[in-house]
């Protein structure tokens, strides 16, 4: 195969292996790359956990000497700017690369199209927009962050076939099946950042960690939305927050005055003690909350719960993706309505794909703009 076949099955392979780093590269995005020579993968990598190396100077390093005259498939567009590390326009150019193909131009300022000037300056042939909407969905969170400054939103519900996300005073109840709760773990891990509300913090008492077995070490940060600080400090957040971050977003209402209340003082410093994070931030405006979250590095977020924190996000237009896990069962009287329901695609939202994970359907939404 060659030509334009070629390089999507190239480059669909290469977005394939940026998703295994997903919500462990910190401030950089998760990147593959791919040096292909005679249509034999000679090199690939993906941007080291921590967010370096790139993945084009670990590619390169494996193709070694080969890689001259080859061609390199990236899904982003190579770095074009010296910071920690020199740009890696340069090290394709020196590498001897005859060919860059690439999925996705890099909005960031520092480069926005100077690392394919480069390269082509060079005498380097450039392709790119090669599967670019799926290169765009994998590095969704780099982009938001890059250009509207704040993480990119998913937001996962578990639905009854009556439309309820579970019942009034029961906790934790199970509505999906083993299979779809395996993936909301995969969720978790690929996620930087996991909210729930209060309510569903105190009434289920989660930990919110991954716990499929090897991936354990990929649970991402969490966060819960409490705007008294009410987070009970015998709850596994609390007592996890040594080993798991842990950021309580205190929104508190407009006319309760935090800093002189000393009972909140007491459970803020009580919270900052166990090892967790206090956050005050506008009630009325989640903007602020998803900024100051980008400014900590945090480039996608996972909504988990509850209703009416859902229906919060939901108001405010900051919610990129739903994935709905339709069950079979129901909950019947005492059900907690759930604000979205499968077959039905929320206003401003498109159907993407839909899914079979044993007897429950997965229904997954993107934002229409």
């Amino acid at each position: 195969m060659t030509g334009a076949g070629a390089d999507e099955r190239f480059m669909a392979a290469a977005i394939r292996l940026s998703r295994n780093h997903l919500g462990l590269t910190s401030t950089n995005p998760s990147v593959a790359c791919l040096i292909v020579k005679d249509g034999v993968v000679i090199g690939s990598a993906v941007t080291a956990r921590g967010g370096r190396p790139h993945a084009e100077t670990q590619a390169l390093a494996e193709a070694g000497p080969a890689a001259r005259g080859a061609t390199a498939y990236v899904t982003l567009e190579p770095c074009s700017h010296h910071g920690k590390t020199p740009p890696c326009a340069d090290a394709l150019i020196a590498a001897g690369i005859t060919r860059v193909v690439v999925s996705v131009p890099d909005p960031d300022e520092r480069v926005a199209g100077r690392g394919f000037a480069m390269l082509r300056e060079a005498g380097i042939a450039v392709e790119t927009g090669v599967l670019e909407a799926e290169g765009r969905r994998t590095l969704a969170g780099y982009l938001m962050r890059q250009t509207k400054k704040r993480p990119h939103v998913t937001l996962k519900l578990a639905v009854s076939a009556d439309g309820m996300i579970g019942r009034l005073g029961a906790g934790q109840i199970a509505i999906s099946g083993p299979v779809s709760r395996g993936q909301v773990q995969v969720l978790r891990a690929e996620s930087d950042a996991i909210l729930v509300g209060i309510g569903t913090a105190v009434a289920d008492d989660p930990e919110l960690t991954v716990r499929l077995p090897g991936l354990e070490e990929r649970s991402p940060v969490r966060i819960v939305l409490d705007a008294l600080l009410e987070l009970p400090p015998e709850g596994k957040l609390v007592k996890s927050a040594g080993s798991v971050p842990v950021i309580v977003a205190a929104d508190t209402p407009p006319g309760f005055d935090n800093s002189t209340d000393p009972a909140f003082q007491v459970r803020r410093e009580a919270l900052i003690q166990a090892g967790v994070e206090t956050l005050l931030c506008n009630p009325r405006d989640l903007c602020e909350l998803l900024e100051a979250l980008a400014s900590r590095n945090i480039s996608t977020l996972l909504v988990e719960g509850g209703a009416r924190t859902a229906q919060r996000f939901l108001d405010s237009g900051l919610v990129d993706r739903i994935i709905l896990f339709g069950a079979p069962g129901t909950i019947g009287l005492g059900g907690i309505a759930s604000p979205c329901v499968p077959g039905r695609a929320p206003a401003g939202f498109s159907l993407r794909r839909t899914m079979q994970f044993g007897p429950d359907l997965c229904e997954e939404y993107e934002r229409d703009n």
